[in-house]
């Protein structure tokens, strides 16, 4: 009888393991991409997971195989199974020609909870509020003016100062850590009017809710490439990934309300305020606004919101566009001879010198450069959309209210058919037309900014600020990047450098 059931069990197992290999073979053969296998029971997943550490060259390589656009299926009742596309034609149909059929959807909000109801989680009404309200503040010359004097005192003050002390001490730094502390404090500084002094010269360990706030980003990415019922499961029991989130998100969530109440605090000390000239923080903003009493948890999730947009997303414009500049001197002599021929510096005279925002509209090549940064390493690697009806994209493939759809933004930039077959050259050229001016590029193309009704309001804000921060550095110093270092993007929702950037940095000279 035990002889019996020992040799039932071994031939089910055989029967098993020859039916997957059967199955591994003939889908191998058949399938039209020899990298990507639909697993019975397991999906396309095992594989999603062996490249999981090259994720996004592992993606792009599949759609270069599928003309840009095709499904990956997840485990069996899992709803993991998506669209993913990088082909502009769909794009545009779906941020842009058909926008009030493609939303975020109820999923999405479950994935980015830690969001709230802020602006890049919401659809319809609530989002169209967020836009409009934001917009107002963003395009006020008075908010204008608090950021240009924001940015430059930040640079000149603790920017300039902390590269001053790496070049006498000629150490290694990563310059990826000290774009991260400068931007966190920028964004405290014009979001909460709060300076954290992240930055400083001794680069002092990372702050509790700074840390925290890199956390909670890197587990919305864990949430999308594990099971659903997983990290819920997770979340539930309050363990492993789900466990360091909550406490994350306890920590920066601790921090905002408290920023929130001593805002407040400050603001009932005061009657009327004369705000003619009175440049404020965008908090400060918002709570003056005498016909809309904003509550304590609206403000936060904006906030959340906006800390995101304009913090990790310029640490990595700054971080990809250094290392391309660093490993492309011509593209560095350029861009230093357009700054003397604008403003006729040497280097004497621009040392310590922050061009203001009318300065840098006027550096046409660096914005070329950073245009040509953004397309090769976008700092939102992809979107996430879902239809509401049944629909058919341009090219070709059905959806339905189901149909998880992902936008590669990082594949884009890698396509010959779009781009031209120089499309892996960091060229800036590409971006600026025989009249010396700015070329323009349709936003479901360079999508890096996105596109349609939901493009970034804060665009023109980051590319002042990436130049004026730029400009800075490329003035004073030479930056070269650390022999053998790794540049492999990180495993998060914005596109990060895994190892950061490790550089030495030394003076630049006059000639």
């Amino acid at each position: 009888m035990m002889i019996t059931a020992i040799f039932c069990y071994v031939a089910i197992t055989a029967s098993i393991f020859c039916y997957l290999l059967y199955y591994f073979f003939h889908r191998r053969l058949s399938c039209k991409s020899p990298l990507l296998i639909d697993w019975p029971v397991l999906g396309m997943l095992p594989q999603l997971l062996w490249n999981l550490y090259r994720i996004h060259d592992f993606l792009t390589d599949i759609l270069r195989q599928h003309g840009r656009t095709g499904e990956f299926m997840g485990p069996w009742f899992t709803k993991m199974n998506y669209m993913i596309t990088s082909d502009p034609m769909n794009v545009h149909h779906i941020m842009s020609k058909s926008f009030d059929n493609y939303v975020k959807g109820p999923e999405f909000r479950q994935i980015f909870q830690v969001f709230g109801d802020g602006i890049f989680a919401t659809d319809s009404e609530r989002w169209r509020y967020h836009r409009l309200l934001l917009h107002s503040v963003f395009k006020n010359r008075s908010f204008e003016m608090f950021l240009e004097k924001t940015i430059q005192k930040k640079v000149a003050n603790d920017l300039i100062p902390v590269l001053e002390h790496v070049v006498h001490q000629h150490v290694e730094v990563d310059l990826q850590d000290v774009f991260n502390r400068f931007t966190f404090d920028n964004i405290c500084n014009i979001i909460l009017g709060y300076d954290p002094h992240c930055l400083a010269i001794d680069l002092p360990q990372v702050i509790a809710y700074e840390k925290a706030f890199n956390e909670a980003e890197e587990s919305i990415f864990y949430r999308h490439v594990v099971p659903k019922g997983v990290w819920k499961l997770q979340k539930l029991l309050q363990i492993g990934q789900e466990r360091k989130m909550t406490q994350a998100c306890k920590i920066f969530d601790q921090f905002l309300y408290s920023c929130i109440a001593t805002k407040r605090k400050e603001l009932s000390k005061y009657t009327k305020i004369d705000e003619s000239h009175d440049h404020v923080d965008l908090l400060t903003s918002l709570m003056r606004e005498e016909d809309q009493l904003h509550d304590d948890k609206f403000l936060r999730d904006l906030a959340f919101n906006l800390f995101v947009a304009g913090r990790d997303t310029i640490t990595s414009a700054l971080t990809w566009f250094f290392w391309l500049v660093a490993t492309n001197p011509l593209v560095e002599a350029k861009i230093l001879d357009e700054i003397k021929e604008n403003f006729g510096f040497n280097n004497d005279e621009m040392k310590h010198k922050v061009l203001g925002i009318e300065e840098v509209k006027k550096l046409v090549y660096l914005h070329g450069a950073f245009c040509e940064s953004l397309r090769l390493f976008p700092p939102i690697p992809f979107e996430r959309k879902q239809p509401i009806k049944c629909d058919i994209l341009p090219s070709g493939h059905h959806v339905n209210p189901n149909t998880m759809i992902l936008l590669s933004l990082f594949a884009m930039g890698r396509f010959e058919e779009i781009w031209g077959k120089d499309c892996l050259e960091f060229k800036p050229e590409r971006w600026i037309s025989n009249k010396g001016s700015v070329v323009h590029v349709p936003s479901y193309k360079f999508i890096s900014f996105n596109a349609g009704p939901r493009t970034c309001l804060g665009k023109d804000i980051s590319f002042i600020q990436l130049k004026m921060v730029a400009a800075s550095i490329l003035c004073n110093y030479h930056i070269h990047v650390v022999e053998d270092h790794q540049a492999i993007p990180s495993l998060s929702i914005v596109l990060l450098m895994k190892h950061g950037l490790k550089v030495r940095i030394t003076k630049r000279r006059c000639k």
